[in-house]
């Protein structure tokens, strides 16, 4: 039965998120009180997608740094600084939106990236490889960036924030690839089915409650938030662009390019929507949240283009053959 839900869960990816953040707006500040509930549901969330992931692929990928450290680069200096960029040109007086901007930039790659690059035969290797070693250095990468191209234009409690991650996304990630060793990889096909389906609930809680405490700023659709919306596809079109292109240029296969795509094109939006809401102003809430709107239609959009230029490929093939 939860083989079955999670499937089913799977195929709906593109439209939980929005109708999470449809309901928790609908339901509008009443669910504001249950925010100290997130980061306990996220900390599950990372548990339930780690204890897939092993050290041996870790110390396999190392040996051939160029692909991890490219995507490192993509996911936390080129989009920082490209969302940094459009926010000071289109929202120069709106310092909370430049921040929202940032942080939706800079919030390391997400674990569901993994799903993605598995139903597309991407290099799973390289993508556990990229989520742990982004995971570990997020609590020091996050708020780095965020101060470096913040400044002190908001008030940014780092110390805070770097606990916040270390106990949201280190410490259950460790926990699950210790289990993962600890039973020689022997969890991961017995408790990933039961895990995936509740963790994927509630993921939807916690975009319900994050919703709900930035609903007065969505209620409203008006112009700016229409073309904050436009501005975050463009953002994460971008990023998707600029994988595909380094992947090109670097001549990779298609297994390590469909891994750069989904990787450095994708966030952990749950942890940014988490720490927007706990450490900043709701209004710097809003850019992460929309960006939870539009991820997963994104994956899917990317998906569809890579197995349609993968149908492409395979019959030019054939007709050549013939």
């Amino acid at each position: 039965m939860l083989l079955a839900v999670n499937r089913t869960l799977n195929r709906m990816m593109p439209l939980i998120t929005p109708l999470s953040v449809l309901t928790g707006v609908l339901c509008g500040s009443s669910l504001s009180s249950y925010t100290y509930l997130a980061p306990w549901l996220f900390a599950f969330m990372t548990f339930a997608g780690s204890i897939s992931l092993g050290f041996k692929d870790f110390v396999n990928v190392l040996k051939k740094p160029l692909p991890l450290f490219a995507c490192l680069f993509i996911l936390h200096i080129a989009m920082p600084l490209f969302a940094a960029g459009i926010g000071n040109v289109l929202y120069h007086t709106d310092e909370f939106t430049i921040t929202g901007l940032v942080l939706a930039a800079v919030i390391p790659t997400g674990v569901s990236s993994f799903i993605w690059v598995s139903i597309y035969k991407g290099n799973t290797a390289l993508t556990l490889s990229i989520i742990l070693i982004d995971t570990m250095l997020s609590p020091f990468i996050v708020p780095g960036v965020l101060s470096l191209l913040i400044g002190t234009s908001v008030e940014l409690d780092a110390g805070a924030m770097m606990s916040s991650l270390f106990w949201m996304i280190v410490v259950p990630s460790l926990a699950g690839m210790v289990l993962n060793e600890w039973t020689k990889g022997t969890i991961a096909p017995v408790w990933s089915p039961r895990l995936n389906p509740v963790s994927k609930l509630f993921m939807a809680v916690v975009i319900i409650i994050n919703g709900s405490v930035i609903s007065p700023y969505l209620a409203d659709i008006n112009l700016h938030l229409v073309g904050l919306a436009f501005v975050i596809v463009l953002m994460a079109s971008t990023g998707y662009m600029l994988c595909f292109l380094t992947a090109r240029v670097l001549r990779w296969n298609e297994a390590d390019e469909v891994a750069l795509i989904f990787n450095g094109g994708m966030r952990n939006i749950s942890a940014g929507a988490v720490l927007a809401v706990s450490y900043f102003p709701a209004p710097v809430a809003v850019p992460v949240v929309l960006g939870m709107v539009f991820q997963q239609l994104l994956a899917s959009l990317a998906g569809f283009l890579l197995s349609h230029r993968t149908k492409v490929r395979n019959s030019a093939d054939q007709t050549t053959a013939a």
